[in-house]
């Protein structure tokens, strides 16, 4: 879909919460306390091996229906879940164990259950018309919230969540087993128009047949890796996906406005029921992709929807647009990661969903450890 229909949509959404035909009332960032995930121990692990294959589609044995039945993990398991792994750009690996309080539970598992029916999906990724946005016009792919989203050297998606921090997809960097091989010298490109000088590189022939304006990638050295450990095989087993993210510190600092990671709401709290996010999908290489769909089915820690995606917009992250407490501004952040697109057994057979991990308190608190190193920025989500 071109720029004419996407200036359209969004001039639309904006005029349907101005004139109250969703209930902008109900649509407000609740801030509530956040949780503290306390350090207990960290430990220096062996290096990694950097040997394993980077997989954009992988299975989930246990999905929405699945998890619903199992029975909600203790502080014990969470805080296994909890634990994280940092890997430096020099090699260094560490494991770090946190504690969790119980009392710290309570919002936990809290989340609205929808009462929507699964629909039979025919297609893989993209259902029926494709309604994806091609960003290519420069004052879109230069302005927020589209210039938030970034490329991971591995072919992924991320999303800026601070000047120096990206949040993206744990199966991006690792497979649960080991770290993937581009994962040892990672960088994370942020799309850029080209110069006059069609963006020559040194020690490079400039291309006398790019064209001018043409957007390319500026890349960036990642520095640190952190993943929590309930990604990893043997671990959490069937409910692995629900820590399916990951984040990556930058070498240098970025200039451009980043957006905020935020507590993921019960979906009936989202307007229209609706999610978005901006991603690098590989059947249209070098070119950001804009989508929004409504969620489908949503558990603790998982979204089900049916936005149009393909390998490689897999760690984009998923954002809303709420009204501030006690302000007429609307602000969008971050409440969820898109893990991709997902088999999954179902009554016994096997289909295919597109899948998101949601930021619940305790994910919220860690990430946002993660970006500030204390809690002191992290209090509220």
């Amino acid at each position: 879909m071109g720029t004419i229909q996407l200036l359209l949509l969004l001039s639309m959404n904006t005029f349907l919460l101005a004139f109250g035909i969703d209930n902008v009332e109900n649509y407000t960032w609740h801030l509530q306390q956040a949780p503290q995930l306390l350090n207990r121990r960290t430990t220096t692990i062996e290096p990694p091996r950097f040997e394993a294959k980077t997989k954009l589609l992988f299975n989930s044995t246990c999905g929405i229906e699945c998890q619903k039945k199992l029975p909600l993990p203790t502080v014990s398991d969470l805080q296994n879940y909890l634990s994280y792994e940092t890997v430096y750009s020099n090699g260094t690996r560490t494991m770090t164990e946190v504690n969790i309080k119980e009392s710290d539970l309570k919002n936990e598992f809290e989340f609205a259950k929808s009462d929507g029916r699964s629909r039979r999906r025919t297609k893989r990724q993209v259902f029926g018309l494709d309604s994806r946005f091609s960003i290519s016009n420069k004052h879109f792919i230069t302005s927020y919230p589209f210039n938030t989203a970034v490329k991971i050297s591995t072919g992924c998606t991320g999303i800026l969540v601070s000047r120096k921090h990206v949040l993206t997809a744990a199966h991006c960097i690792h497979d649960g087993k080991d770290y993937v091989k581009g994962a040892k010298r990672l960088r994370v490109g942020f799309l850029k128009m080209r110069t006059k000088g069609g963006g020559k590189r040194r020690g490079a022939k400039r291309n006398k047949r790019s064209a001018k304006g043409k957007p390319r990638f500026q890349w960036s050295r990642v520095v640190r890796t952190q993943v929590p450990k309930g990604w990893f095989k043997g671990v959490a087993n069937d409910i692995a996906v629900d820590y399916d993210y990951a984040v990556l510190e930058l070498k240098r600092p970025q200039k451009h406005k980043y957006m905020e990671i935020g507590i993921s709401p019960p979906v009936q709290n989202m307007p229209s029921n609706r999610i978005h996010f901006s991603g690098f999908d590989n059947d249209v290489p070098g070119n950001l992709v804009y989508r929004f769909c409504t969620v489908s089915d949503e558990s603790s820690d998982l979204l089900y929807q049916y936005c149009d995606a393909q390998p490689g917009a897999s760690g984009s992250g998923i954002y809303i647009r709420l009204k501030e407490p006690e302000q007429r501004a609307w602000k969008r952040k971050i409440i969820g990661v898109f893990s991709g697109h997902q088999w999954v057994d179902v009554s016994g057979s096997q289909q295919d969903y597109n899948v998101a991990v949601r930021i619940t308190p305790l994910k919220y608190a860690q990430i946002c450890f993660w970006i500030h190193g204390n809690y002191a920025d992290c209090r509220d989500g």
